[in-house]
């Protein structure tokens, strides 16, 4: 077994994982096809994103890569696996398989879960579609993933199949410092339903370790998915991940992100709207700290006409840390009556504090409904002052403001998943370790409430006053 740092990256690497894999003839072109184009792309292809990106901070020379990582669980996981022993998950430590847990019930009605491994044996068809939708061309580290990937999650729902428990995929960075690569495949056959929940982790290293993903999500027709991304990552590392999203006719899928980890956290998330009818919601909550840097590009394509985009993404930032948000609309000619918004807002809780937005809009044809908007700013003194009054401390009212800003994002989400960012937003203002347990550990950070906020007000309100 080989190890090497990605600064010398070669074709000798990328033969010994396809050779210890025993993968097909077409598979092994593909990840040569794709290192070449990884070693000449730029690594920010666009000349108006390039002055932004901190993508130079993931160091070559000190991640390392292998075929494989070592197996143990690092200690901090043990509780949250112990939790997860009796549902639907897949759990991944380093480039290794740990646990798939699917009942015989669910496995009887063709509900698929594996590594990817074993999926390009078994689900030969899925997979070579999920790869050939990938564009090596389009990015520097989507040409790495499909190079180099030495681990991965596939996941296949089947036709009509609903279920009413969520999937759980856990991914962990090995205890031995090596990097893991990970190209995961999620597949929503017509008229189906799941929840999907994502967690990353990483113990504390001495050198740069690096979660790089590329997930490929299809929803055929009348599919629906909620899927929730909470990455809580060791500031030590480093988690790159490259999401793409297609939906057929009447697909629906909402994601939630929720971002407090790593030292530099590199997102690029693009979803197509391919068929009538189809919509999606991405809400993203970001926390930084310290002198964390998050690189979020957020890309909504309106291929087919009656369409629903919506992008909302949140920033809280304390101390250097900073976030870049890129976003663009794009509703293409034949997408009439297509109706897209996307938001960026960044609050700055120190001077040191930076936040830059890029949103776009590039719009082909007539008869639709786009907007967009960015803002960033410190806490207003007036807000704080007024609290103040009501005989909170500084620190309390500057927290009842956060929980303020992001009331409009959380009241679209779950009763689990506002309790979980809620309970990781609590850890994080107190620099705790990041991590979720149970539900009764968590529930005390949400309020039952009868009435909920429209988020609808917040679009509405754009509308009329542009």
């Amino acid at each position: 077994m080989s190890k090497e740092t990605l600064s010398k990256l070669n074709i000798s690497h990328i033969y010994e994982i396809s050779s210890s894999r025993n993968e097909p003839n077409w598979l092994k072109e593909y990840r040569q096809n794709s290192l070449s184009i990884y070693e000449k792309l730029p690594l920010e292809i666009s000349p108006l994103y390039n002055k932004y990106t901190d993508a130079k901070k993931m160091d070559p020379q000190q991640v390392s890569l292998s075929i494989s990582t070592t197996d143990t669980v690092p200690s901090f996981l043990q509780k949250r696996l112990g939790e997860l022993e009796n549902e639907i998950c897949i759990i991944q430590i380093g480039t290794n398989t740990y646990r798939i847990n699917v009942s015989d019930e669910l496995k009887s009605k063709g509900l698929v879960i594996s590594s990817l491994v074993d999926a390009i044996q078994n689900n030969f068809d899925l997979v070579k579609k999920a790869l050939e939708a990938s564009n090596s061309n389009e990015d520097k580290f989507t040409a790495l993933n499909n190079a180099a990937f030495n681990s991965g999650v596939f996941i296949h729902i089947p036709r009509n199949l609903e279920i009413e428990k969520p999937i759980h995929i856990l991914s962990c960075l090995s205890e031995d410092g090596i990097s893991t690569i990970s190209r995961n495949i999620i597949f929503a056959d017509e008229s189906s339903k799941a929840t999907i929940i994502q967690e990353l982790y990483s113990p504390k290293a001495e050198k740069q370790q690096a979660y790089l993903e590329l997930l490929n999500t299809h929803l055929a027709p009348n599919a629906q998915l909620d899927v929730t991304t909470l990455q809580m990552m060791d500031q030590s590392s480093v988690n790159f991940c490259t999401r793409r999203t297609d939906l057929a006719q009447d697909a629906k899928i909402n994601w939630y992100s929720g971002l407090f980890g790593a030292m530099l956290s590199r997102y690029k998330i693009e979803y197509f709207l391919n068929g009538p009818g189809s919509s999606c919601n991405d809400s993203e909550v970001i926390f930084g700290n310290n002198e964390q840097s998050f690189d979020i590009q957020t890309n909504v394509t309106h291929a087919s006409p009656s369409t629903e985009g919506r992008v909302v993404e949140k920033s809280i930032l304390r101390n250097k840390s900073k976030s870049l948000f890129k976003g663009m609309i794009r509703i293409e000619k034949n997408a009439s009556k297509s109706n897209s918004f996307l938001s960026s807002r960044s609050i700055l809780l120190d001077k040191d504090a930076k936040s830059d937005a890029i949103p776009g809009l590039q719009i082909l044809t007539n008869d639709v409904k786009a907007t967009h908007s960015a803002s960033v700013a410190q806490i207003d003194e007036e807000q704080l002052f007024y609290l103040n009054t009501r005989c909170l401390s500084y620190a309390e009212a500057e927290r009842t403001i956060i929980e303020g800003f992001l009331e409009p994002l959380s009241r679209k989400m779950s009763f689990q998943v506002r309790a979980w960012i809620a309970y990781l937003i609590e850890s994080k203002w107190e620099n705790k370790e990041l991590s979720i347990n149970t539900d009764e550990e968590l529930a005390k950070f949400v309020e039952i409430e009868e009435t909920r906020y429209n988020e609808n007000a917040e679009i509405e309100q754009h509308y009329k006053y542009r």
